[in-house]
């Protein structure tokens, strides 16, 4: 067939799949000008001036109507009272963001507002992985993705009913349907994989090089074989596996999570952080831990975060270990005991106005740090979390350096902003929200 022919059959078939998209797309949309072909309305609009042909088009069809670019549908909002009913008295409806194609391509969809979850919990989550396993993971192996999942799920089922109601009544664990059967499916999946981790090691094992967690835990295990009291047991050594993922992921990622959101609503807070970073380390090399002692505001600003977000308000459950006679009052033996952490967090002897995010609840007169005794989102004591030294340095460096290197942008007016946790049961978890990162 010739060349010419084929063309000519081609752009009869686009023009023809374009009217009928165009006349089948409009569907109930707001009424408009018609649509040429492929171009659309792009010929009716002056594009030195588009606003002026808009309140044009306005007049013709009112407030509201729908102009093609290109093929793409396109309704216009003209006036107060249509812009108010639909980003305001409708605003969650509204509330998408549309990226301009050119932008896209020249911004790779970096700038453009995320969700921080994911990569606030791989960081940490790394960290863990490194000390455990002696190994990083890409973020985007499918194994690391896997394990991610399941922590992050496991969290959030600390705060549903039937976990709590299982955690109270563990009787109901096997016969009541609901989240904690997930989570018992999670850790037995997470074990597996730890297991097999442990055996990998256990064929590579130098005595003499230990190289990681396992490899100390399987020399201490070897040298206490002869032992029956022994609790270094491969079960043991999955469970403390479990519980250093579970205490040193999630935990720090949704302390970074929650700290993030504050900083959006407190946008003067994250500059005076950014301009002591500036004066400290400055732009050319990375944030380190010396610099801590020499960045008190910054300093303050983590420890309110933690204050303030009361991510653990009970603690851990204790029991006691003997009859205890407590004040008044005898205690018995392995009787479960909540630390109230929550109200030793939000003192207000020791913090004015404890239920306001203020750095300065860690800053004396002069501008120096100050330590507080009343300081125990890591609780205190003998059960105390083990990870705190290894968490405080990751909130320090993780947040310094996203500030080093970013401007934090909200996608709504900070004073709309909403700390408030999501859900608020063993844990508190912020609510969902997106920004973009900017480039500093």
């Amino acid at each position: 067939m010739d060349p010419t022919v084929v063309l000519v059959l081609c752009l009869s078939l686009l023009l023809l799949f374009s009217l009928w998209k165009q006349s089948h797309g409009r569907g109930n949309l707001p009424p408009g000008p018609t649509p040429l072909p492929i171009l659309g309305n792009i010929l009716q609009l002056g594009f030195k001036d588009i606003s002026k042909s808009l309140t044009k088009l306005s007049e013709v069809y009112g407030p509201v109507f729908t102009v093609y670019l290109g093929m793409k549908p396109t309704v216009v909002l003209h006036g107060y009272e249509a812009v108010k009913e639909a980003l305001i008295d409708l605003g969650e409806e509204f509330s998408g963001r549309r990226i301009l194609p050119v932008n896209h391509k020249v911004t790779k969809g970096l700038a453009s507002p995320c969700d921080p979850t994911f990569i606030l919990g791989a960081a940490p989550c790394n960290v863990i992985c490194s000390v455990i396993f002696q190994n990083r993971f890409d973020y985007k192996d499918q194994q690391f993705l896997n394990l991610m999942g399941k922590f992050n799920e496991n969290f959030r089922n600390n705060n549903v009913l039937s976990v709590q109601l299982c955690n109270m009544f563990p009787i109901l664990i096997d016969y009541l349907p609901g989240s904690q059967k997930t989570t018992i499916r999670n850790n037995t999946y997470i074990k597996n994989y730890v297991l097999e981790k442990v055996k990998e090691h256990q064929e590579s094992l130098d005595i003499n090089n230990p190289r990681d967690f396992i490899d100390c835990f399987l020399i201490k295990m070897e040298q206490e074989k002869h032992n029956p009291q022994s609790e270094f047991t491969i079960e043991n050594l999955l469970i403390t596996v479990l519980d250093l993922f579970a205490a040193g992921t999630e935990t720090t990622s949704t302390t970074l999570r929650y700290g993030l959101l504050l900083l959006l609503k407190h946008p003067e807070v994250a500059a005076k952080v950014q301009e002591e970073i500036e004066r400290v380390i400055g732009r050319h090399r990375s944030p380190s831990m010396q610099d801590r002692s020499r960045m008190p505001y910054t300093d303050a600003v983590v420890h309110e975060i933690q204050r303030y977000i009361d991510l653990v308000p009970n603690s851990a459950p204790h029991a006691t270990l003997c009859d205890v006679k407590f004040r008044n009052y005898i205690i018995p033996k392995g009787t479960i005991v909540f630390p109230s952490l929550s109200s030793v967090l939000n003192d207000n002897k020791e913090f004015p106005n404890p239920k306001e995010f203020d750095p300065a609840h860690f800053l004396d007169k002069s501008g120096n740090f100050r330590k507080s005794d009343y300081f125990v989102p890591f609780s205190t004591g003998k059960r105390a979390c083990v990870g705190e030294a290894l968490a405080r340095m990751e909130l320090f460096l993780f947040l310094t350096t996203i500030l080093q290197n970013f401007k934090l942008k909200s996608q709504v007016d900070p004073e709309h902003i909403d700390t408030t946790p999501l859900v608020s049961g063993i844990s508190r978890v912020p609510r969902f929200y997106k920004l973009s990162f900017l480039p500093v």
